[in-house]
């Protein structure tokens, strides 16, 4: 198959204040060929959209290329069109008229504009509604005029960021069904597609291939075939095992990166902590601790049953993994003793397991602890610590660790944190 797409060590950053970088994509390589559905998969924030605006020639890569059909991109590419996770549509514009709208930057004849823009609102399932705007559509409507904008230009390349994560559930499954069926059957002009996901189902159920990121910074961490044909069946075996080893892989890599950001920390205060909060943590153990799982579940089970993305059942599952309240290796998960005496308990007792889960896991919260318990007046402003965090990590991740630490001590009743005043004190400990 022809390479529609080759990108080659890519590397991208951004500028933080005091002159440093944050490096977001780093030795990014992978290509997409013609006939392809190819999915970006990666908690939010790895940096799978900062790619597809490169892709898109929307943005520059500090190293590395980007080609698109042997061609170098060094701006926006004919040919490569994107639908966003917003609907981005023009709210005074009809359905008509934001259709037509990339077919005018074109300068065809107004005759050959109105043809293909009827034609792709016709393809895309919104016959009838030409006249009708935004305002009048609901969110799936309003996404499929979204694609008719993008499909109306002929691209080769379709870009698609998360399109379906801002529609309900029977939505979004809708929509992905009328595609792929338009896909396998030929009817779209397009000639490869690329998808930014962070549902381990959707991108299953839709790609070719699955191209696994890694963050902080995004690498592609695995390249995973899906050897299934269209339309698939989310309840076979083999869709499950997909699905099984998708989330095997992911738990791995994220396991290892955070017990190396652990032994890179050594127990520090700059150990770096994801936000979650206790009563996800606690929603999470005591699902666990139910039928029929009674303490261990496969990863995939548990999202599915709780509706949770992997972006949102990694970060409370790690969370337990840290505290000591769980463990997640293989794409399972299971309560630990110390967890399974936390679903038992009552909330008094649930505040000291955690308190003690906090102490001894915690180094910045045990610091803060120890900071009050020593001054005179039992508090200490947040600059204290917050400019402490930055001296070892960047400003967004000391952020997220004093917020972290504050909502897990609340919970745990070790100190208190006026946000007013933005001061912690011991005046509500246990």
């Amino acid at each position: 198959m022809t390479n529609l797409l080759e990108v080659h060590q890519v590397r991208r950053s951004f500028p933080r204040s005091g002159g440093e970088e944050l490096l977001v994509l780093d030795d990014v390589n992978f290509t997409l060929k013609q006939g392809e559905i190819v999915g970006l998969l990666g908690r939010s924030g790895s940096g799978k959209s900062t790619l597809l605006r490169l892709i898109a020639g929307l943005a520059r890569p500090q190293g590395g290329s980007l080609t698109y059909m042997g061609t170098p991109i060094e701006g926006p590419a004919q040919g490569v069109a994107m639908v966003f996770q917003g609907f981005a549509l023009f709210p005074w514009m009809t359905v008509l008229e934001n259709v037509q709208l990339g077919l005018e930057a074109l300068g065809l004849p107004q005759t050959e504009i109105r043809s293909r823009a009827l034609a792709a609102i016709d393809l895309i399932g919104l016959d009838g509604y030409e006249s009708a705007y935004p305002r009048e559509l609901s969110g799936g409507m309003r996404q499929r005029v979204g694609f008719a904008r993008a499909v109306v230009v002929h691209p080769n390349i379709l870009l698609m960021d998360e399109p379906f994560s801002a529609l309900d559930v029977l939505t979004a499954e809708n929509l992905r069904t009328d595609l792929i069926e338009l896909w396998g059957n030929g009817k779209l002009p397009i000639k490869g597609i690329m998808l930014v996901t962070h549902n381990i189902e959707e991108a299953v159920l839709m790609c070719d291939r699955v191209l696994l990121f890694s963050s902080s910074p995004a690498r592609i961490s695995a390249d995973i075939p899906i050897n299934l044909p269209q339309p698939r069946e989310r309840t076979s075996r083999e869709f499950e095992d997909y699905v099984d080893r998708i989330y095997v892989e992911m738990t791995a890599r994220r396991v290892e990166r955070m017990r190396e950001q652990q032994s890179r920390a050594q127990g520090g205060i700059d150990q770096p902590l994801t936000h979650v909060s206790p009563n996800q943590i606690a929603g999470l153990i005591e699902a666990l601790a139910a039928p029929p799982y009674d303490g261990k579940a496969d990863l995939p089970d548990i999202a599915y049953e709780q509706e949770l993305e992997v972006d949102e059942l990694f970060p409370v599952a790690e969370a337990m993994q840290l505290l000591r309240l769980g463990e997640v290796e293989g794409g399972d998960i299971k309560l630990s003793h110390m967890g399974k005496r936390f679903a038992d308990a009552e909330l008094n007792e649930r505040k000291e397991i955690f308190a003690r889960a906090i102490m001894s896991q915690v180094p910045l919260a045990a610091h803060i602890k120890k900071v009050l318990d020593e001054r005179a007046s039992h508090s200490a402003p947040r600059t204290r610590f917050l400019d402490e965090l930055e001296d070892h990590m960047a400003e967004d991740a000391a952020e997220e660790a004093l917020k972290t630490v504050i909502s897990w001590a609340r919970f745990g009743e070790l100190f208190s944190y006026d946000d007013d005043a933005a001061l912690f004190s011991l005046e509500n400990p246990t």
